[in-house]
């Protein structure tokens, strides 16, 4: 950020009075720029024991699978983001079963929350922002090209509890190797 939405005039990075974070501050009419993570809304899809995923049809990591899921827009709750999403990248309606896995990506400056769905007529296709997508058996997932490690971590913890029917809610940190937590958070 070089000028403040505001008035237009150069921005300084500092830490304001009161704060413990470096913040983008107006040198003019001292408003501070907040910048906060970006929550990512998605679903584990299933019909009939299989799982729904989409191959991408977008950078990052083109041709690569993954859940649909997406940015969540201003003005909609998670669940209605994760809905949209679905129905965006994978033309599949869906049943919100619950919160499934909520993974922090601090590096990044992102949280990926995923919800487990069941399609509710068992159609699908391919949005725009996919290739193809695909119903697999537990025993099909493309491990190989996967396309992110928060979905990769989410359908392993989705393919354990599924062994005891059994789907609580998960809570992870995936962080850079080279990042150090500023609090011990991962779980």
């Amino acid at each position: 950020m070089k000028y403040c939405s505001t008035c237009g005039h150069l921005v300084k990075q500092r830490i304001p009075e009161g704060d413990n974070r470096h913040r983008y501050v107006c040198v003019n009419c001292s408003t501070i720029h907040y910048q906060n993570p970006r929550i990512i809304a998605g679903t584990v899809p299933v019909w009939e024991g299989k799982i729904l995923l989409c191959r991408r049809a977008i950078e990052p990591r083109y041709g690569y699978w993954t859940l649909p899921a997406g940015y969540m827009e201003n003005s909609e709750t998670t669940v209605e983001a994760a809905e949209r999403e679905t129905l965006e990248e994978a033309l599949a309606r869906v049943n919100i079963e619950g919160l499934y896995s909520i993974i922090d990506v601090p590096h990044i400056n992102q949280v990926h929350m995923f919800y487990r769905a069941t399609l509710k007529d068992g159609l699908f296709g391919a949005g725009e922002e996919s290739l193809e997508s695909c119903l697999f058996a537990v025993d099909e997932i493309p491990w190989d090209d996967i396309s992110f490690p928060t979905v990769r971590k989410t359908l392993e913890l989705f393919l354990e509890d599924l062994k005891s029917n059994s789907f609580d809610v998960h809570v992870r940190s995936i962080r850079h190797p080279m990042t150090k937590p500023r609090i011990k958070d991962d779980l």
